[in-house]
């Protein structure tokens, strides 16, 4: 009898691996030990080959759900003996090498303990296990064990110490495991900021009185505070939205159950698993059309979609469980700010907004939004439309390749993320949100400084975006004077190919492949701003192929904010085209912006994002937008209600198979939707024409390059209908690429960043490995 080592990589902690391998160790008659350590799970056995082979390709096929095995080995050690199997305590020395895992929703047996009167965790709002509750927000140190996180300052209780010793036990080394007599507390305050003293079983039936009567709640969540109120309510939510500064951003909501979901949305199968998956994410669902909403009006004005999450911790499946109605659950901040995580900072800021504020004495480490998603209504692709609690910030493809170096990207501006290269493993940050807000900057900052002590590292190398003001660039400028250290500026557009490269593994793919990147704003490498680029990439080589006519990009931050300028400045020079527009501007407007556009204008704009605002003000669907990508959606949103009613099948484009010699014709296009508009055609129609013209320009440029494999990124491809558009028009033709684990908007620039650099090195090298052949003949 031999012994052998097992070492297993990946996100393998905190996911009840540890107990999962002594059940099984005990099920084998192994003898030996399991521990974690910083670069993952190890395991020693006394047992022949034949054994130790069987046990070992066990684990790795019957792993535990929640975990993700990227790498794993066996091997034989020198000899020892042992007389039985146990956990042993972890190895804290080295540095780590793990993958963090995300937070998890509550799990079905977690929701019955809750639920049974009979059970010692009956209405205790804080009940977890191995499958379920916080990890990522409440880990200080690593490797993750109650001792290195927000709990460690909680004792178990005899019961939960039993519970925790016992391996038969769901609870066994559960790191998060508490109950009533032993865990974290409630507590509610009022808007005076007095505390308001209940048994804790009785502060849930205040918080629904507090519903009922209109109030608002804030609530201390996994990743920090929700807002909250009666969905049903429309004087509570128009009263949300005035203290929040939120005149039309969607409110998300939270139903008690799926069931009630069914009742008052449409929910497709894809949906509803995505609903009750342990991420719980917010998912977009459709309004029912035929029956009379029972929600408030003013949850997503203009829009027939909201989105959705099922209550993902005890507190809140206890809550909506009494409530029985859906609650709004917005980010715990005033618009543009980071969602507020820590308790001082509520009692302060969210006192403005909220008339209670429910709180815990549980530390949140790193703060988190809820994840969004939707599906497109034809195809039914997945879209990420935040990436954060339940996701982030592992990233895990086996198949990509990147340096071994320990690298930091810092992203883009808005949207904004950072990825962290380390030791081979990939992590990219939660959303952090607009880094043009002070609060939003520090927040990102204290992020990238927690992933620093985490891992007990510093980068060698930084990356960053080429423009020289986003506080990301600048970030990244600081901390390369401070270290020391090269830091490497990438193209923005770039970056989001990069990104959908990386995700779908092309980096080395011996096949051209076009990359269509639309988006709404990035400083171009000619000084302009970039977004309706067209770019090739073949032999490690990116090359600008096409891009939309430039247009004049005019008055700064007020251009995307208002999408009448866009149409204004899209359509200067098309005949007639004030009678379309005029009438949208005070005349003090109109002088001073015509007289903008006669001058000759630096700056210059290639963006479709800024083309689906100038089309949507020509329709008359909104001029001026409150929130990023209204206008987008609300065009998306007509244009499908036609396709909805007519079938996908179109057949006339605004491009009219023009050939094209290097610019799109970007005047060619509005000149088409103007000319609609004059002859009376019906609105959803000219909202169809103008995405179903997008799709048939993709086919025309891929068609004039002769490249076969089309790769899709920037946020424009949030936009499921232009998806489903491009699937059902292109996919018999040609092979599409989209993002998988990421969004298409500026949250994929940093981990974009990261391959174009794996990218230049491979070039580098390729070209070293040619002088030397060269001087070798």
């Amino acid at each position: 009898m031999q012994t052998w080592h097992i070492h297993i990589e990946g996100q393998v902690q905190g996911v009840g691996f540890r107990p999962f391998v002594y059940v099984l160790a005990n099920e084998f008659k192994l003898n030996g030990w399991v521990n974690n350590t910083v670069d993952g799970v190890h395991i020693e056995i006394n047992a022949t080959e034949q054994k130790a082979m069987a046990f070992y390709e066990t684990i790795i096929n019957q792993a535990p759900e929640l975990s993700q095995i990227t790498q794993h080995k066996i091997t034989i050690n020198k000899q020892k003996f042992f007389d039985n199997f146990q956990i042993i305590h972890s190895d804290q020395s080295g540095k780590a090498n793990l993958l963090l895992t995300p937070d998890f929703g509550l799990c079905k047996d977690c929701q019955t303990d809750i639920h049974s009167e009979s059970n010692q965790r009956h209405q205790y709002a804080f009940t977890t296990c191995t499958n379920c509750g916080p990890r990522y927000s409440i880990v200080e140190k690593l490797p993750y064990d109650r001792e290195r996180t927000t709990m460690q300052s909680f004792p178990m209780c005899p019961r939960c110490r039993t519970e925790y010793n016992l391996p038969t036990d769901r609870r066994y080394y559960s790191q998060t495991n508490s109950c009533g007599n032993c865990g974290v507390q409630l507590a509610i305050f009022d808007k005076q900021q007095h505390y308001i003293s209940l048994p804790q079983k009785e502060m849930l039936n205040a918080i629904c009185r507090y519903w009922q009567t209109g109030k608002i709640v804030a609530i201390k969540g996994i990743g920090g505070y929700l807002l909250t109120c009666d969905a049903r309510n429309e004087q509570a939510i128009q009263l949300l939205r005035e203290r929040k500064y939120r005149p039309s951003k969607p409110l998300a909501l939270m139903y008690p159950d799926l069931e009630q979901v069914k009742n008052d949305l449409i929910v497709n199968a894809s949906e509803a698993k995505s609903l009750a998956s342990i991420i719980s994410p917010i998912v977009l669902l459709d309004t029912k059309a035929e029956t009379p909403s029972r929600l408030a009006t003013s949850l997503a004005p203009n829009l027939n979609q909201v989105g959705v999450m099922l209550p993902y911790t005890p507190l809140f499946d206890l809550l909506l469980k009494k409530f029985q109605r859906p609650i709004a659950a917005t980010s715990g901040n005033i618009s543009q700010s980071p969602i507020v995580y820590k308790d001082e900072k509520a009692a302060v800021e969210l006192m403005q907004i909220a008339d209670f504020v429910v709180t815990n004495n549980r530390p949140i480490v790193v703060p988190q939004d809820d994840s969004v998603l939707k599906f497109s209504t034809f195809t039914q692709q997945k879209i990420l439309l935040r990436r954060s609690r339940g996701l982030a910030p592992t990233y895990i493809n086996a198949d990509l390749k990147l340096p071994s170096q320990t690298i930091l990207a810092t992203g883009a501006m808005l949207k904004s993320t950072f990825s962290l290269l380390h030791q081979n493993n990939t992590y990219i940050s939660q959303y952090l949100g607009d880094l043009g807000h002070f609060d939003t900057e520090q927040s990102y900052r204290h992020t990238v400084r927690h992933f620093f002590q985490l891992f007990e590292t510093q980068p060698e190398i930084i990356l960053t975006d080429k423009h020289p003001e986003y506080a990301a660039t600048l970030f990244g400028e600081q901390l390369s004077k401070e270290l020391t250290i090269p830091i490497h500026r990438i193209q923005h557009h770039i970056a989001h190919f990069g990104a959908v490269l990386g995700e779908n593994n092309l980096v080395d793919v011996n096949k051209p492949i076009l990359g269509v990147i639309w988006d709404g704003t990035g400083l171009g490498d000619d000084g302009q701003i970039w977004g309706g680029e067209f770019f090739t990439y073949d032999n490690h080589n990116f090359q600008r192929r096409y891009y939309f006519d430039y247009f004049d990009f005019i008055l700064g931050d007020k251009m995307p904010k208002e999408p009448r300028i866009s149409a204004l400045s899209a359509c200067w020079g098309i005949g007639g085209i004030a009678d379309f527009l005029k009438e949208k501007f005070t005349k003090t407007e109109w002088s001073i912006y015509t007289k903008l556009l006669a001058k000759k204008n630096p700056l210059k704009t290639s963006s479709v994002g800024r083309l689906f605002d100038a089309v949507a003000s020509l329709l008359g669907i909104l001029d001026k937008q409150t929130y990023e990508g209204e206008a987008a959606m609300q065009l998306e949103q007509l244009a499908t209600s036609y396709f909805k009613k007519n079938g996908l099948h179109f057949s006339s484009d605004y491009f009219d198979n023009q050939l094209l010699k290097g610019a799109v014709p970007t005047k060619m296009l509005l000149v088409g939707v103007v000319n609609d508009l004059k002859k009376g055609v019906a609105k959803d129609y000219i909202a169809a024409k103008f995405q179903f013209s997008l799709v048939q320009l993709v086919s025309t440029v891929a068609n004039n390059l002769k490249i076969q494999q089309i790769a899709f990124s920037g946020g424009v491809f949030q936009n499921g209908l232009l998806v489903d558009l491009l699937q059902h028009y292109l996919a018999k033709e040609f092979t599409l690429y989209f993002h998988q684990q990421l969004s298409p908007n500026d949250e994929n620039i940093s981990f974009g960043q990261l391959v174009c650099h794996q990218i230049e090195r491979l070039k580098e090298k390729a070209k070293d490995t040619k002088s030397s052949a060269f001087l070798e003949v």
